[in-house]
């Protein structure tokens, strides 16, 4: 019997809806720079190998470069529409599954396993977190590398409080955060509307839990593993430490212990 997540479907309803703009409304967010300095990292921690498991992996941005640099990749995603878009950008290069990253399958051995661009925070309860991080632990090779980013209160203090429009071959991509700053505080759950206008179907809701430092600790040890660094962002680079004023990202790598 399927267990009854906090979050459901969400997710999935979500990304179903977002699939046929989201490289369009990301189109200046540079990937391959920010996965490159992800692997840095990961490459400093030891990473043994050149197998990848991409955990949400979306349309594929997130993994492509670890694909075309000859690395052996596995994504997974709970919406189908991105898949179809992962499947479109990778060909037959990639091995993708359907996979519900709270339930995750055995899917290999794994040297270096990533979320990217904040899969985790669209997990509503802790419980839901300590489910993901052990899947990933389940696939984890002996001197593999989990790591993940989450987003921070300033995060949630600007992205989710401000309204984003990009402009792409005559439609109006539009994200409307519903929050006001003074709002957020740890735990909050955030919501922004997503829409482009003149284009019935394509409005949905992205709804986000803040994860405090102290609450991702706790569930990287009760899944079995062990946090090894912790990394904040701003403006794409990493630097150690976290302050969630500050950095707009944290980064988490860990290992089974």
């Amino acid at each position: 019997m399927q267990k009854q997540w906090t979050a459901g479907d969400f997710a999935k309803e979500t990304y179903d809806a977002y699939a046929a703009v989201y490289d369009e409304f990301n189109c200046n967010y540079r990937y391959d720079r920010w996965t490159g300095r992800l692997l840095e990292r990961a490459e400093e921690a030891g990473i043994g190998g050149q197998r990848l498991l991409d955990v949400a992996c979306g349309t594929g941005l997130s993994f492509i470069g670890r694909l075309e640099a000859g690395w052996e990749v596995t994504g997974c995603d709970i919406s189908p529409e991105m898949l179809e878009r992962a499947r479109e950008r990778a060909g037959n290069r990639a091995e993708l599954v359907e996979a519900d990253m709270r339930e995750l399958p055995e899917l290999g051995e794994f040297d270096l396993i990533w979320a990217v661009s904040d899969p985790f925070n669209y997990l509503l309860e802790v419980e839901e977190l300590e489910a993901t991080l052990r899947g990933m632990g389940r696939n984890l090779a002996p001197t593999g590398i989990a790591l993940f980013d989450l987003n921070t209160l300033v995060t949630y203090r600007t992205w989710f409080s401000e309204e984003i429009v990009v402009e792409d071959e005559g439609r109006r991509l539009v994200w409307q955060g519903q929050l006001a700053p003074e709002e957020v505080t740890p735990g909050t759950v955030a919501e922004a509307r997503f829409d482009v206008p003149g284009q019935p179907g394509q409005a949905h809701v992205h709804r986000q839990r803040h994860f405090s430092e102290e609450q991702v600790r706790a569930a990287i040890d009760a899944a079995g593993l062990r946090c090894v660094a912790l990394y904040g962002e701003l403006d794409g680079e990493l630097t150690a430490g976290l302050d969630e004023n500050h950095h707009t990202k944290a980064v988490y790598l860990c290992r089974t212990r």
